[in-house]
């Protein structure tokens, strides 16, 4: 699959992804792609961020592939039994254990638990070996249950702007190989 051939939605995580985060380049850079905006970025409500990304695939008009950052991650999770439209694959990537009591704010843990069934499509998880907002083995244990496809980003901290990912030339051709071995059949 081309990325022509599909609606490509960027959902950030907490606090949105800036201008220099490799989310908001793929998004300026992928012609089919948007971003899936929040009423609320600072204080995440999980129904309210689930129902948006819910709309956001419902209102689209070729395959869907997710491309989700961080807090992003867990609420695409959450909106998948809530798909109307046909998602044909997400890349998901730094997703943040929303279990782990020490994680601030704490109302992020409202986005967990993270659902444990296997996903209804092909998928791609990327984590770090010491972002400190999850462990490589809690990303290990939750893309295992999904049947996603786990890539070891190394010592890349939260795969953001701040641990130097703003092109992130590696997430490209990832994300590149991943949607050619994708179908809209």
């Amino acid at each position: 699959m081309k990325a022509s051939d599909s609606d490509i939605l960027i959902i950030p995580g907490y606090t949105n992804s800036g201008p220099g985060h490799w989310q908001s380049r793929w998004e300026a850079k992928l012609s089919t792609a948007r971003r899936v905006e929040q009423a609320e970025w600072t204080k995440p409500v999980r129904e309210d961020w689930i129902a948006r990304i819910a709309e956001e695939v419902n209102a689209s008009t070729r395959p869907v592939v997710l491309v989700a950052h961080s807090l992003g991650v867990p609420t695409a999770i959450h909106a998948i039994p809530l798909f109307r439209n046909r998602v044909v694959g997400a890349f998901f990537v730094a997703p943040p254990d929303v279990t782990n009591p020490d994680i601030r704010p704490k109302h992020l843990m409202t986005f967990g638990p993270y659902p444990r069934e296997p996903l209804p499509f092909p998928s791609i998880t990327v984590a770090s070996r010491n972002d400190p907002f999850g462990s490589y083995e809690h990303a290990d244990d939750i893309a295992s249950s999904w049947g996603s496809f786990l890539v070891d980003a190394g010592e890349a901290g939260h795969i953001n702007a701040d641990s130097g990912h703003g092109p992130w030339p590696e997430g490209t051709m990832v994300f590149a190989q991943f949607l050619s071995r994708l179908s809209a059949d």
